[in-house]
């Protein structure tokens, strides 16, 4: 039984599809996703704002509920379970937010926001072990026991953010949802924080689901990059083939936007022109065909499907192999 859950995927998404329901229509904000995660490695979720990668880092652990599709954790399908379910399950899935101060109770102390998971699901037995269990979790993250009496607002933002993993690892999940968890950070606060990531997924084999806007930070972190454009995954594979061959135009038009730390090094910039389209009602045929400088007919026609143009390189686009990535 363990040789068979090594050697399948820990998270599986199958046609995942989350529509809100507002004055104007119907709004795709996730639509028909599909990809896995397999133990241990991170997969990188990169996009522009608005994308909807929040959304299906939402929906893959049913804090919003998926309007249609399949999360299969370990091969069991975690949409159908009920409350009480859910509630287990919790234990072995959890979330990292984006904004490491909304997200914390302002009048709760720092040793009282790590214990609140410990409490609410009734993990120890003793204060004695509680407390044991809130210090070693300070010390976990790189918290000072100094600070176990400290409330948010004394602290500054990568301290926070600190506080945010410490009580996401309370339950000693396997699978974690990072939503932009440095994105609100100062540059060398993100370093340490993204550092601290990696450390303790070498430590405990964590899984991560990693989203992010910023294509620099997803390199450090992920084994594999999953670039996201209005609801749609269009280009999914290994970190190095995402940055040394791009097949989707969309994907290689945000590589052209990172900045080259060298003095005078450039890179061919691709300056996308257009409006991104409404996600209400959105366009038949390709979604990125109103900006890409490739469309043709059937872009504007059909909407490509997501294959495999190579091995683990898989591309949603009616001309992937006929466009070339001039770095």
């Amino acid at each position: 039984m363990t040789e068979q859950l090594n050697n399948q995927p820990m998270v599986v998404v199958n046609h995942l599809k989350k529509y809100f329901n507002t004055p104007r229509g119907l709004l795709h904000a996730v639509d028909d996703v599909s990809f896995f995660v397999k133990r241990g490695e991170t997969l990188g979720l990169v996009g522009e704002s608005g994308c909807g990668k929040s959304t299906l880092g939402r929906a893959m652990i049913r804090l919003l509920e998926p309007t249609s599709g399949e999360v299969k954790f370990w091969g069991h399908d975690i949409v159908g379970l009920s409350k009480g379910e859910m509630k287990e399950m919790r234990k072995k899935v959890q979330i990292v937010f984006q904004d490491p101060y909304s997200c914390l109770n302002p009048r709760l102390s720092v040793s009282e926001l790590i214990a609140e998971p410990l409490i609410v699901n009734k993990i120890c037995s003793s204060h004695k072990e509680m407390n044991d269990r809130i210090t070693k979790l300070m010390d976990t993250v790189g918290l000072a026991r100094r600070l176990i009496g400290a409330y948010p607002h004394e602290l500054d933002g990568g301290r926070r953010q600190r506080i945010g993993i410490a009580r996401s690892l309370a339950l000693d999940p396997e699978f974690i949802v990072l939503d932009e968890p440095v994105s609100a950070l100062d540059v060398c606060i993100q370093a340490q924080v993204l550092n601290l990531l990696n450390q303790l997924q070498k430590e405990n084999n964590y899984t991560y689901v990693f989203i992010s806007h910023n294509l620099s930070v997803v390199k450090h972190l992920s084994d594999r990059i999953a670039v996201m454009y209005l609801g749609k995954i269009v280009e999914l594979t290994d970190y190095k083939t995402t940055f040394k061959n791009p097949l989707h135009p969309y994907t290689q038009a945000l590589l052209s936007a990172i900045p080259i730390p060298k003095v005078g090094q450039k890179r061919n910039r691709i300056i996308l022109e257009g409006d991104v389209p409404s996600p209400v009602n959105p366009p038949q045929g390709c979604r990125f065909a109103g900006r890409c400088r490739f469309a043709q007919d059937v872009c504007r026609q059909q909407s490509p499907e997501l294959n495999e143009y190579e091995p683990n390189h898989f591309v949603a686009c009616h001309f992937t192999g006929k466009i070339q990535y001039a770095r």
